[in-house]
């Protein structure tokens, strides 16, 4: 796992001084090594964090006959096979590295290449000749991708905070991504938080040129359901996930395993066996799971490592925590996360992790509907919708919201795993300046149009793969695992544990009122106990709802908001409101409060100028 920055300027030698500062800022993504290729157009830093071929591998790499220069981030599972066909065709390697693999392999097949790799990446090739820059990311967007234009200078890398240091780029707010950050709780545009800097999407690689660039998509994300007996389903999904984390476990330094008490990383951890696993939780009752996951090591004698988070190591790390995240991230379990990391890094460089299940196999509650709530769907929408018409006009009763939600199609009410603000509350809370007649159903439109004539659940799963997975849950993960200068795997998010998932039927997918993604559990029967099997999803609990309540964190959240820049963004008297219903216990709105605070505290840190505080000094690794 590695990092790299850099840019390409067409008018003027590059600024090797500005540079190396850009490569400085992502140190924390590699400090084994750091390299960099400097022409009269091109620029390029890469940091390195060894894991394939310890003493070689060294980045950026350039091809025998020098005309190619790499610069990568990931993992290619699939590497030596790759090789072998590579030798076959006459290519002659000097090293054990999957980087070189890569080299060769954009050598022989041009762009081509992206469409025969196994596993976790982001990179760019410079020709020297043509004098042209290739990039590509992974078809899931487990590793992250930044781009910018800004004049002639055009900047890439695996953090927007490392185009920071160089004169050239300009750093200002992108308004219009607040308003459906509110909303999702993430960074939900293509254009990031930072004006003029987009992430390349997932499955998606260009071609930089003379000042343009051009995108063209590799891999599209699509379903195609495919009638099987369970029991054979769930043979092939055991099989399946057993060969690909084999394939993730190739590593020359030692392999461990994050664990929580859920099915996902229970079965990653079943299958590989690490000898360490690690997990972390809160002394607050119902937000603990590492007695569990102990318990399990226990049964599959493996060696558990767990740390509990204080209240106060909680809210002492936001500050770096939204420094690494890149952009705000109100994802409450971010925190525990960066613990998680950090009690991992102690003692090994790659881990494993369950991430992607709940997305490939359907995992989520609220993909789950009753059988009344089918049947009713079944009923003409114009009869729907007079009937939730006239219910809406009577006082509250018992069905109500089922009448109202039943009224409507799913692309008018799913936006995701998490729905913080509503537009109208969101416009409310807004100062004119960040509000915008667009609504999160813009957003969301083209992804179910997409898939319009699919059932409910394949939409909602289709718009989590597109917009959850790669823009919460793997930005989240990549980032808080590399701020501590670790690899996170993902074997679940391979591309032959896709091909086995997307044909699943979404009738096979859940049973009763709370069973989710049932053909993994089926297939969990052989490699975990019978109560592991059977959790429900629970992911990271933090008990901020409950802290909020304590006068300490009260204040510190009051201050907060009371502070004079947040005026531009915020009707202060809303959010103190808001504050005042949480703390004395009239609402829970602790969700609101944390989404609009984690933007604040990345405000001050990106920001320190524009809102008097102290320029942040992240911690150095």
């Amino acid at each position: 796992m590695c990092g790299f920055t850099g840019f390409v300027s067409q008018s003027s030698a590059p600024d090797v001084q500005a540079l190396h500062a850009m490569g400085d800022t992502i140190r924390h993504r590699g400090p084994d090594e750091e390299g960099h290729y400097v022409d009269g157009c091109c620029a390029i830093a890469h940091r390195r964090l060894s894991i394939i071929d310890l003493a070689n591998g060294h980045q950026p790499m350039s091809s025998p006959d020098g005309r190619y220069v790499l610069a990568y981030n990931g993992e290619i599972y699939n590497f030596q096979d790759l090789r072998r066909e590579l030798q076959a065709a006459g290519h002659t390697f000097l090293t054990n590295s999957d980087t070189e693999v890569l080299l060769h392999g954009y050598m022989q097949w041009g762009a081509g290449v992206t469409a025969r790799l196994r596993g976790m990446f982001a990179f760019v090739i410079w020709d020297k000749e043509r004098q042209e820059l290739f990039g590509a990311r992974d078809p899931f967007g487990i590793k992250p991708f930044y781009y910018a234009v800004m004049g002639d200078l055009f900047f890439f890398g695996s953090e927007a905070k490392s185009f920071l240091p160089h004169p050239g780029f300009r750093k200002e707010l992108n308004t219009a991504a607040l308003k459906f950050y509110l909303t999702f709780q993430y960074s939900a545009l293509n254009e990031s938080f930072f004006k003029g800097v987009y992430r390349l999407l997932p499955g998606h690689q260009f071609v930089h040129r003379n000042g343009v660039t051009e995108f063209s998509s590799y891999h599209a994300i699509s379903f195609d359901p495919q009638p099987m007996p369970l029991e054979r389903r769930a043979e092939q999904i055991r099989e399946v996930v057993t060969e690909s984390v084999k394939a993730h476990e190739i590593s020359d330094v030692e392999v461990g395993a994050f664990l929580s008490g859920g099915i996902d990383s229970s079965v990653i951890t079943a299958l590989s066996r690490p000898d360490k696993t690690y997990s972390v939780g809160f002394a607050n009752k119902g937000f603990d799971e590492t007695s569990e996951a102990r318990a399990l090591c226990d049964e599959l004698g493996l060696r558990n490592l767990s740390k509990t988070i204080t209240p106060e190591e909680f809210f002492s790390a936001l500050p770096a925590i939204q420094y690494y995240a890149d952009e705000p991230n109100a994802n409450l379990s971010t925190v525990p996360l960066y613990f998680l990391s950090q009690l991992a890094a102690r003692d090994v460089k790659v881990v494993l992790s369950g991430e992607g299940a709940d997305e490939l196999f359907g995992g989520y509650i609220t993909y789950q509907t009753t059988r009344p709530f089918r049947a009713y769907r079944k009923l003409p929408k114009g009869l729907r919708r007079a009937v939730a018409k006239a219910a809406g006009k009577l006082p509250a009763f018992h069905g109500q919201g089922f009448l109202t939600k039943a009224a409507k199609e799913v692309d008018e009410y799913f936006v995701g795993q998490a729905f913080i603000f509503g537009n109208d509350e969101a416009q409310r809370l807004l100062k004119p300046e960040f509000r915008s007649e667009l609504t999160w159903h813009d957003v969301t439109a083209p992804y179910f149009d997409a898939v319009k004539d699919a059932d409910d659940l394949t939409k909602m799963q289709y718009l989590d793969l597109h917009m959850w997975q790669p823009l919460d849950i793997l930005r989240k993960a990549d980032r808080m695992t590399m701020a501590h200068s670790l690899e996170l795997r993902v074997p679940y998010l391979d591309r032959e544990v896709w091909a086995v998932a997307r044909a699943i039927p979404s009738a096979q997918k859940m049973r009763g009122k709370s069973t989710t993604k049932y053909p993994l559990r089926v297939a969990a029967e052989t490699m975990l106990p019978p109560d592991w099997v059977k959790r429900p999803k629970v992911g990271f609990p933090v008990p901020f709802v409950a802290w909020l309540q304590e006068e300490q964190y009260y204040n510190w959240a009051k201050d907060l908001i009371s502070q004079d820049y947040v005026a531009r963004f915020f009707d202060q008297a809303y959010l103190l409101d808001l504050l005042e219903q949480h703390y004395t216990g009239k609402a829970h709105t602790h969700r609101k409060l944390y989404t609009v605070l984690s933007f604040l505290i990345w405000y001050q840190v990106y920001f320190p100028e524009a809102c008097g505080c102290q320029p942040f000094a992240p911690p150095r690794r």
